[in-house]
């Protein structure tokens, strides 16, 4: 009770930034759409066998444009802010795991009325690699990477997904071994939105 007394200003001002988050969360529902992505990864290892793997992607979408439109910007292509996690096996040069999560900006070619919609996006993340090489010194890695590809919906919800990455990997000088891995993707799956 003495808090009340003591702190009105503070306990008015969170009641009121509780009650407006709800608020805004119903007006702008940004959570747009989820896709599930796998395929195959390869790249080039300085010291080692050629780098293979085989990533599980799960990539949480969320509409920039409903954003946007306070500072009246909408165009009308795609404008995604994307949260990504993943797990990939890796096969080659040893069997191993790794595993971790980002986010990406992903921006659309056509207008967002069209079946086919290719876009571009670019992102960057941590991983935990349960790989030990000669090129990185440490298994805690940050990683970037820039793609390309298309969503083919085949209804108003559902897409067929296909895309190409190209990631960096580099422990960012944690340790003095930081050679960094790049790795080509060929990636193929679903989009589901809401």
């Amino acid at each position: 009770m003495r808090y009340m007394k003591k702190y009105p200003f503070l306990i008015l001002t969170v009641l009121l930034l509780i009650f407006n988050s709800a608020q805004a969360e119903e007006e702008l529902k940004t959570l747009e759409s989820i896709e599930v992505l796998t395929g195959y990864g390869w790249g080039e290892l300085k010291y080692d066998k050629d780098y293979h793997l085989y990533p599980l992607i799960i990539d949480f979408d969320l509409n920039l444009k409903k954003l946007t439109s306070k500072i009246g910007f909408t165009p009308p292509m795609l404008m995604q802010f994307q949260l990504e996690t993943f797990i990939s096996g890796v096969s080659q040069p040893h069997s191993n795991v790794e595993a971790g999560g980002g986010f990406a900006l992903k921006i659309g070619i056509l207008p967002e009325s069209f079946a086919l919609q290719p876009y571009i996006k670019a992102g960057t993340g941590m991983l935990y690699m349960s790989q030990h090489t000669h090129a990185q010194g440490t298994q805690f890695n940050f990683y970037e990477y820039g793609g390309a590809g298309a969503h083919w919906f085949i209804n108003k919800n559902i897409a067929l997904t296909a895309e190409y990455r190209f990631r960096h990997v580099s422990n960012a000088g944690l340790s003095e071994r930081n050679g960094g891995i790049n790795t080509s993707f060929a990636l193929a799956g679903i989009s589901y939105r809401f």
